[in-house]
């Protein structure tokens, strides 16, 4: 059986948040108000601080794609994985799934970002399987501006795990075994739940609250060497 290593994506493989630079990203196109920018850097702050409820922090990121189909999104989602994503995924996070991927571990990316902004980092990342926030999709194709289902976030990033892992067919042992065995690279506080289930907890580059956690669980601490990229992003 294979070992689990699973990853949070934002802050940890990636050098800041998906939906933050996203929702930045359509400012600087126009694609929403200059307003929105305030309002952006209020949810990163709170949700950084524990202090945004799941539902709240997600449904706020779902409104930006109100209105337009995946397919009329899909270009736009591309330049951004190009100009913005791609030189935010330092060498040292790469290396890191690549050292799992090696070790033959089954790679699975976990995120509260919705699945529609993750998958191109994903496959990018070299992430067959992928757990992540869904987005409703209306009966006309385009997106509602909501979320659907369980939250990939906090205790809900659980319950899917464990729901993802009874779906699968080749499990020849108990779930709670493969989870007492598996590896969970996070930074953040939200994150708290499932490096509690995990047998192998690993912070990366904690936010404070995670580090007083990791230290006072004698969980190891990793730093990855991150250059944050110039102006655009």
């Amino acid at each position: 059986m294979q070992t689990l290593a699973l990853f949070d994506l934002d802050n940890t493989l990636l050098t800041g948040d998906s939906e933050v630079l996203w929702a930045d990203f359509l400012v600087r196109r126009g694609l929403l108000g200059d307003c929105f920018a305030q309002r952006n850097a209020d949810m990163d702050r709170r949700y950084h601080a524990g202090e945004a409820a799941p539902g709240e922090f997600c449904e706020f990121f779902a409104s930006t794609f109100e209105g337009r189909s995946p397919a009329e999104w899909s270009p736009t989602r591309a330049a951004f994985m190009n100009e913005v994503i791609s030189p935010r995924i330092p060498d040292a996070a790469r290396e890191l799934v690549q050292q799992h991927r090696d070790r033959g571990d089954l790679l699975v990316l976990t995120s509260a970002t919705s699945r529609f902004l993750v998958e191109l980092t994903a496959g990018e990342l070299g992430f067959e399987h992928v757990i992540a926030t869904e987005l409703e999709v209306l009966a006309n194709g385009r997106f509602a501006g909501r979320t659907r289902d369980v939250l990939n976030m906090r205790e809900g990033k659980v319950m899917r795990l464990r729901n993802w892992l009874a779906a699968r067919d080749d499990t020849t042992d108990g779930l709670d075994a493969q989870l007492a065995r598996a590896f969970f690279y996070s930074d953040s506080i939200n994150d708290l739940p499932l490096l509690l289930v995990v047998g192998q907890p690993v912070v990366v580059d904690p936010d404070a609250r995670l580090a007083v956690e990791a230290q006072q669980r004698h969980w190891p601490v990793l730093r990855l060497a991150r250059g944050l990229p110039s102006s655009s992003s």
